[in-house]
């Protein structure tokens, strides 16, 4: 999500540890960033274990990509928490 519109959504169905986070970087996050044609941007992520393990650090200095970390369950307005709010709600109305 950025200001420019919003990504594609993919579900991961496994326990996202550090390896699993830089893969959905990877192959998710970097592709959809192209979509909006903005190499200069801050990526924000909150202080999860796989978020803020040392390779992922290293990760993120060798793509050159900003991180703005976010506490979690941060008062501060997150504007994912919105999204999040949507994709539950599209969830159960998805659901027989």
């Amino acid at each position: 999500m950025s200001s420019a519109g919003v990504g594609p959504l993919s579900s991961i169905k496994s326990t996202v540890n550090a390896a699993v986070y830089r893969e959905i970087l990877e192959h998710f996050m970097l592709p959809a960033n192209k979509l909006f044609g903005n190499d200069d941007f801050i990526f924000q992520q909150d202080f999860a274990p796989a978020h803020k393990a040392k390779t992922t650090s290293t990760w993120f200095n060798s793509h050159g990509i900003t991180v703005l970390d976010w506490p979690a369950n941060s008062p501060d307005l997150n504007p994912i928490e919105n999204l999040w709010s949507i994709v539950k709600r599209k969830m159960r109305e998805q659901r027989p």
